[in-house]
């Protein structure tokens, strides 16, 4: 079976670079992009070229009247996602739509309701669940290698926002179109990372941000504290503050019989016995898997790997933390 998959609102960065949507779907031999949508005329043009060339649209609704796509990709400015997802539930359509999928939780929560009352296919690419720091700390914590857990760190610190203007994408600066900076985007995956690891609801009990790295009107960096429901703390902190294309990044899971960590490609696990290495991973190398692994659930029947209902969980922690932190502004 061939998957024609339809994309909407293209100009979104991550079509073509970091998760780079539109070049995975086309590498897959059982899928066919037949379409592609943007409301910039000029950008859905450009977009195509570099991906085979599909149909252009100006109008989502119109091009999934026209195409009648098997599975669409949604993408799309935040102010727009919760709106777009509205569409595609009404429509019957199964889709995996970027995080944070809305500007803030009240949003997604309308989505969330409408995709359980339709026992809906809705994905979210959380796409650091399928790399090497969450699979493996998942399988030490199932064999209890860590003991009890004490604390999980997360440092994601990407490029500035000259990366956004140079990809078309200048209203992730504008925070009624982005509904914040990093923390609501580069968030969402140090936060669903700790609700991950632990399987526990969380608790936002300290944040802070801050704009001064570049004097936009979103914040550069945040740092979040999290509590578990049984004490297990969190630190997450993201910014758009690394000085070339690359990351700042570290991850840590913490127990009392052993801690593994992941910094600069390398992953190690410290225990009383000493270390073991294991291959690393940067934070941006697991996309394929994630669309793949979507479109495979889609196709035999399963629920989403992870849903709208995961998105969610992660979007109210955000609102959380904004909250917190203009508490202490």
């Amino acid at each position: 079976m061939t998957i024609r998959v339809a994309a909407i609102e293209v100009s979104h960065w991550h079509a073509l670079n970091d998760a780079a949507y539109l070049r995975h779907l086309i590498a897959m031999p059982d899928v066919q992009l037949v379409a592609i949508q943007d409301s910039d005329a000029a950008i859905v043009k450009r977009r195509a070229a570099e991906v085979g060339d599909p149909e252009t649209f100006t109008d989502h609704r119109k091009m999934l009247a026209a195409m009648r796509p098997d599975f669409v990709l949604a993408l799309g400015r935040h102010s727009q996602m919760a709106a777009i997802a509205h569409d595609l539930l009404d429509n019957g359509y199964p889709f995996l739509m970027e995080k944070p999928m809305s500007i803030n939780a009240a949003e997604i929560e309308g989505v969330v309701a409408k995709a359980a009352k339709r026992k809906a296919f809705v994905a979210v690419p959380l796409a650091q669940r399928y790399g090497p720091f969450a699979t493996r700390g998942r399988r030490l914590i199932s064999a209890g290698r860590l003991g009890p857990l004490s604390h999980i760190y997360v440092r994601i610190n990407r490029p500035g926002p000259h990366r956004y203007l140079a990809w078309d994408c200048a209203w992730m600066l504008d925070p009624k179109e982005a509904g914040g900076g990093c923390l609501r985007n580069l968030g969402s995956h140090g936060l669903d990372m700790f609700l991950h690891l632990t399987g526990e609801d969380a608790q936002v009990t300290g944040a802070q941000i801050s704009r001064r790295a570049h004097d936009r009107a979103v914040e550069d960096y945040a740092s979040v504290m999290l509590r578990s429901e049984s004490g297990i703390l969190g630190t997450i902190e993201v910014g758009n503050g690394f000085p070339r294309d690359g990351t700042d990044g570290e991850w840590k899971l913490a127990g009392r019989d052993g801690i593994l960590t992941m910094k600069d490609g390398v992953l190690k696990l410290a225990t009383a016995e000493g270390d073991e290495t294991f291959p690393g991973t940067d934070v941006v190398g697991t996309y394929f898997v994630t669309v793949r692994d979507a479109l495979d659930h889609w196709q035999r029947g399963a629920p989403p790997p992870v849903s709208v209902h995961d998105c969610a969980r992660v979007v109210r922690l955000i609102d959380e933390a904004y909250a917190r932190a203009a508490e202490v502004s």
